[in-house]
C-alpha cells in the first residue's frame, strides 16, 4: 500500500509545519506563520496547499487509538481484521512513527504482533459502520460477525474466569514481552507474554540453555555458560528410554531453578497458565530426543505430588519445532501409564489449552474405541476406566459426544455398531507414538519414601 502524505505535528509545541511545494518542510516562526526571509523581495508568499477531505480525515485518525478496528496484511499477504490492543512511538517523529499491537479476531492470541503502518488498510477503519451492534460488557461497537467471532474466541481456554478475572488477565497478558527465544538449534517465535524478572522488560529476544534451562539476553553470555554448564540432559532420574526417545522426572523441590525457568519458558506458548513458583509441589517429566550431543527437550508434563481431585497432569506443552510430530499425544499416553502404575484413575487439570483439549478428545477417543472394537461383549464404563485409568467423566463426555451411548432403564448402555467406530477412529486420526511399557522403570512418589 503507497504511503500517504499527512501533515505531521510536532510534539514539542503543537504547531503544524509548513510543506512546500515540492514536500519539503518550511520553518515555522512564533506565531505560527510560513517566515518569508528567503523569498524575493516584493514576492508573494506561497500559499500552503490546502489538505483534501481524505488527507484531513486520516490527519485527524492518526496516530490510531487502542480499540481500533482496521484492516491489516498478515503474512499471507491478504488482509484481516484486526483490533490495536497497544501503540508506541518510534524514535521518529510524526504520526506514521507508530507501530501498532494488533489482535487477529479471526485468530488465537498467539499470533498477536506489533505491525507498522504501512500494513494497515487505512480506509478500512470506517468501512464497517453499517450493521453496527454494541457489546454491552465493553461498549465497543462491531460488526455482528466481529462479534460473533470474538464472542467464540475470547475465553478460550479460560472458561473458568469470571467476566472481572478475564478483562484483569488479557489486560495483564495483552502484550507478548519477549518476541523470540533460541533453545538449542532453534529460533522459536513466542506465542503468550511470560512474567520474567524486571531486569528483562527490555528484553526482546532470550537465550536458553537448553539443558538448565537458565535464560541470558546475549548470545554472548550463553557461549560462555554453556563453556562451563556441565548438564547434557535434564537434572533428575531417566525412568524412561526407547530408542533416542527419553523421559526424565524431575522433583521440584530438589531442583528448584529448573522448574521456575521451565514455568517461565512454557508460559511463552500457553495463554491460560498459572505461574507458580513454589514449584516444591510439582514433579515434571521432560521428554527429550538424545543424540551423541546430549538429551535436547522436545516437551514436557507436569502434575502435583499428592491430588485430591485425581490429577494425573497440571500442564502439558510440545514445544513449537516438535509439534505434529506426536509427541503431544505421547506425553498425555505416558501420564495414564503412570496412573496405571499408581493403580488409580486420572484426568488432566482444567483449564485444557485449545490445542491440550484437541489433544485429549483424540486420545479419550482412539483409546476407548480401540478396545470397543475388539471387545465384543458388553462392557461398562466403570470397566472401561478400570482398563485405561481414564476418569469415568471423562469416557462418558466422551462417547456422549461421539453419540455412542444412550441412556435406558436408568443407566447407561453403550452401542458399539462397528461401523460407526471405524468411522470415529478415521475421524480421531492416527494414534501418534506409542509408550512401550517395558522401558518404563518408575516407582510412584508415595512410595519413594
Amino acid at each position: 500500500m503507497g504511503s500517504i502524505d499527512v501533515q505531521s505535528t510536532n510534539p514539542q509545541n503543537g504547531s503544524d509545519a509548513g510543506v512546500s511545494g515540492d514536500g519539503r518542510q518550511k520553518p515555522v516562526s512564533a506565531d505560527g506563520m510560513n517566515q518569508t526571509s528567503n523569498e524575493p523581495e516584493g514576492t508573494a508568499p506561497e500559499k500552503p496547499k490546502e489538505l483534501g477531505p481524505t488527507k484531513k480525515r486520516l490527519s485527524s485518525m492518526l496516530p490510531l487509538d487502542v480499540g481500533t478496528r482496521v484492516m491489516c496484511r498478515w503474512r499471507d499477504g491478504k488482509y484481516h481484521p484486526v483490533k490495536v490492543i497497544e501503540r508506541r512511538k518510534l524514535q521518529a517523529t510524526g504520526f506514521s512513527d507508530y507501530e501498532y499491537y494488533v489482535h487477529y479476531t479471526e485468530f488465537n492470541r498467539r499470533l498477536d504482533e506489533w505491525v507498522k503502518l504501512d500494513q494497515l488498510d487505512l480506509d478500512s477503519v470506517e468501512t464497517v459502520v453499517d450493521e453496527k451492534v454494541e457489546d454491552k460488557v465493553t461498549g465497543l461497537k462491531m460488526t455482528r460477525h466481529q462479534k460473533r467471532k470474538i464472542d467464540e474466541t475470547h475465553v478460550e481456554g479460560h472458561e473458568e474466569l469470571d467476566a472481572a478475572s478475564l478483562r484483569e488477565h488479557e489486560e495483564f497478558t495483552k502484550v507478548k514481552n519477549i518476541a523470540t527465544i533460541e533453545l538449542g538449534r532453534y529460533e522459536i517465535e513466542t506465542w503468550y507474554f511470560s512474567p520474567f524478572p524486571p531486569e528483562y522488560n527490555d528484553t526482546t529476544k532470550l537465550y536458553f540453555c537448553e539443558f538448565c534451562l537458565n535464560f541470558m539476553k546475549r548470545k554472548e553470555q550463553l557461549q560462555r555458560h554453556m563453556r562451563k554448564c556441565d548438564l547434557k540432559h535434564p537434572p533428575g532420574d531417566e525412568i524412561y528410554r526407547c530408542g533416542t526417545l527419553s523421559m526424565f522426572e524431575v522433583d521440584g523441590k530438589k531442583n528448584k531453578v529448573y522448574g521456575q525457568n521451565l514455568c517461565y519458558l512454557a508460559k511463552l506458548f500457553l495463554d491460560h497458565k498459572t505461574l507458580y513458583y513454589d514449584v516444591d509441589l510439582f514433579l515434571f517429566y521432560v521428554l527429550c530426543e538424545c543424540d551423541d550431543r546430549g538429551c535436547h527437550m522436545v516437551g514436557y508434563f507436569s502434575k502435583e505430588k499428592h491430588s485430591e481431585e485425581s490429577y494425573n497432569l497440571a500442564c502439558i506443552l510440545t514445544l513449537p519445532p516438535y509439534q505434529r510430530k506426536g509427541y503431544g499425544k505421547f506425553l498425555i499416553a505416558f501420564s495414564y501409564e503412570l496412573s496405571k502404575k499408581e493403580g488409580k484413575v486420572g484426568t488432566p487439570e482444567r483449564p485444557l489449552s485449545d490445542l491440550g483439549l484437541v489433544s485429549y478428545r483424540g486420545y479419550w477417543t482412539r483409546v476407548l474405541l480401540d478396545i470397543l472394537k475388539k471387545h465384543k461383549a458388553n462392557i461398562s464404563i466403570k470397566e472401561l476406566s478400570d482398563m485405561t485409568a481414564i476418569k469415568a467423566e471423562d469416557i462418558l463426555n466422551t462417547l456422549q459426544s461421539l453419540e455412542l451411548i444412550q441412556y435406558r432403564k436408568g443407566q447407561h448402555v453403550i452401542c458399539a455398531d462397528p461401523k460407526v467406530l471405524d468411522r470415529h477412529l478415521k475421524a480421531a486420526g492416527r494414534g501418534g507414538l506409542e509408550v512401550d511399557v517395558s522401558k518404563l522403570i518408575w516407582t510412584p512418589y508415595r512410595e519413594q519414601g
